[in-house]
Order: C-alpha cells, then structure tokens, then sequence
C-alpha cells in the first residue's frame, strides 16, 4: 500500500473480513444517532470509520517501527490484517530500555489519538452531523486499543514492556520472555472467565453470542504468549551452536572421483562429508548429503560427486570459530544444507550441516 518512513505496508485479505464485519455492526449504531440518513449513506459512513480505524492502527505500528529503525533496528513490514497489525522488527532492541521505548510507542500513540480526538470532539466538531459521530467513535476506539495494548502480557506491548521490565531486573532478556509469556496466558484465560463470572454473578445466563470476540481475542493472545515461549527456548538453546563441535569431519576429492570411491574413503577416515577440490588441492564445492542419499547404491560407481556437489559461494564458506548468534545470523542470510568450515589461515577445519544444527533445538 506504500513505503512511509521506506517501511512497506502491506494490507492482508483478513481485513476486509473485519471491514465487513466492522460495517455491518456499526451501520445501526449510524442510523440510530444519524435518523436523517438513509440505509446506504449509513453504510458508508460505518464503512469510512472501518478504513480510519485501520488508518489509526497503522499510526499505532509505525510508531513502533520508526522509533525501531531510529534505534538502528531493520523493519522488514508493515502488515493489517484481521485483528490489527503487526511490525515485523527483524532484530530484538539490544537493551531492555530500547525495548520498552519501542514497545511503549505505539500504546503511547493510541492514547494520544484518543485525546485528540476527545479534545476534537468537544471544540471542533460539537455540533453534530458524520463528523462528530466518526471523531467520536474513532477516540474511543483508539482509546480502547492504547489501554488494551498495555495489559501485561505477549504479545501485547504491555507484554513486551513487562519483558523490558523483567530483563532489567534479571539481566536475563529471556526469564523477561517467560514472565510476560505467562502473563499472556493469564491475560487469555480473564478474557473468557471474567464475562462468564460476571453473568454468573448477576444471576444471567451466559450469553455465549457476547463471547465470539473474548474467544477469537483469547485465542490470539495464547497462541502468541504459547509461540513466544517457544522462541525463548530456542533463544536459551541458541549459546549451545558451537560450528567445531558440530562439524562434520571432511575429506577432500576430485569433482571427477566415483561416488562410491569416494564414500569409500569417507568411511576409511571416519568422515561424514566430501568436499570437492580442484586440482591445487582448494575447495570448490561441497557434496550434498541428501543427493547422495537419493542416489541408489548400484549407480553409485558410475556417478561423480562432481554431480552431487554445490559449488561454494563465499557465503557458504564459514569460520570455524563461530557459535551462538553470530553463526545463527551468518545461516541465516545464506539457508543451505551445508557449510564449510574453515580456519583463519584458509585451511579446511571440516563441514557444517543444518541438519545437525536443527538437531540442538529438536524437541523444543
């Protein structure tokens, strides 16, 4: 839909489910305070405020993705969808206080939309009319959407604050994930428990048409606080990469070797990949282990690993001194199935698989 600030904004097809939704609800609403118009009319005014409630949302985002990209921290999109938006800040801030900031600025954005649009509402737009039931009706939203946004728990920006919080105090980033992680499930559950018990109460019946939204909503915030713990022990896991404890030993051979001399070899050594060499003896290409698997054992003699290999591309080629982040960071930005490792000097250290990577974090 646009760059503003160079972040692209992208708008999913949910929202045009909510849109509907957002219209059809509020429509009556329009012609009740509004008798003068028709049924269309109503419609539309109901439609506007949906696209303007969307246009606040999408302050609310940028706020925490411009103050991301102050601090130094790349933002990939911008994305509506059916119940929000979303900023997808590629790095975690770097310090707790950065997180708070980052976290706070959009709640901090909602709030002040919704006072002015208060102020709005009582000096400029006073005397009735479209205006002043949209800017009405937008304050309150904004208002509603600023609070919820600060209740303590992931991943709401309340959640991500308490987990500012907690790091500063533990100088732990991911005992902050937990504790607010948990604080979302929390959140979760008082969502449905809280009108159920208020009916109860009251002696009512339990409407359950009035908890469609406290569901879809509860749903939200548990799959969210769910997949934040998730992430925390993976990113507890993550000091455990260590590239020469989980390297491969490798041997060296010609793109020309059979296959199955080569495996031969491998097996003599006790090496669990084949890197491909030129003649002067310097890498060139790594022998992919999954090809190799495909290859049934009676073509094997008559296959080179030439044909198995993967040339190497300088980012294919790690330093065997890396682990924990740094190394995450450097597969990350080239995915393969295998790595070669090598020392300061050039020389081959062995072979690195993702494989063997995914293995540290199976079971998460």
């Amino acid at each position: 839909m646009g760059r503003p600030f160079g972040i692209p904004v992208y708008v999913s097809w949910t929202w045009f489910i909510v849109a509907a939704f957002i219209t059809w609800t509020f429509g009556p609403q329009v012609l009740d305070r509004l008798p003068g118009l028709d049924t269309v009319a109503a419609y539309a005014v109901a439609f506007v405020f949906a696209v303007l409630l969307y246009v606040s949302v999408l302050l609310h985002e940028l706020a925490h993705s411009v103050l991301a990209k102050w601090f130094g921290l790349p933002v990939r999109r911008i994305t509506l969808y059916l119940l929000g938006g979303v900023s997808e800040i590629e790095q975690e801030p770097p310090t707790p206080g950065k997180e708070f900031l980052v976290a706070a600025a959009g709640p901090v954005l909602s709030l002040g939309l919704g006072g002015l649009g208060l102020l709005a509402d009582i000096f400029v737009v006073n005397g009735g009319g479209i205006a002043e039931v949209l800017v009405w009706q937008l304050w309150v939203a904004n208002l509603i959407v600023g609070v919820f946004n600060l209740l303590p728990g992931l991943p709401l920006d309340g959640g991500r604050m308490l987990r500012a919080g907690v790091w500063k105090l533990t100088s732990n980033p991911g005992s902050g994930t937990v504790a607010a992680a948990w604080g979302g499930r929390g959140l979760a559950v008082l969502l449905v428990a809280l009108p159920i018990a208020m009916s109860l109460m009251s002696g009512q019946e339990v409407d359950f048409g009035n908890l469609v939204w406290p569901l879809v909503l509860a749903s939200f915030i548990w799959l969210g606080a769910t997949q934040s713990l998730r992430m925390a022990r993976i990113r507890a896991r993550i000091p455990q990469v260590n590239a020469r404890a989980l390297a491969r030993r490798a041997i060296p051979v010609t793109a020309e070797t059979p296959l199955s001399e080569a495996l031969r070899r491998a097996a003599e050594s006790r090496a669990g990949a084949i890197v491909v060499v030129d003649h002067e003896g310097r890498p060139v290409a790594i022998v992919h282990e999954a090809a190799v698997q495909a290859t049934p054992e009676h073509r094997r003699p008559w296959v080179d690993v030439g044909s198995m290999a993967k040339a190497l591309e300088p980012s294919l080629v790690l330093a065997a001194d890396l682990e924990g982040e740094p190394l995450i960071d450097a597969m990350r930005e080239a995915p393969a199935g295998e790595y070669l490792l090598v020392e300061r000097g050039g020389e081959i250290y062995g072979v690195l698989a993702t494989a063997d990577v995914n293995r540290v974090f199976s079971g998460v």
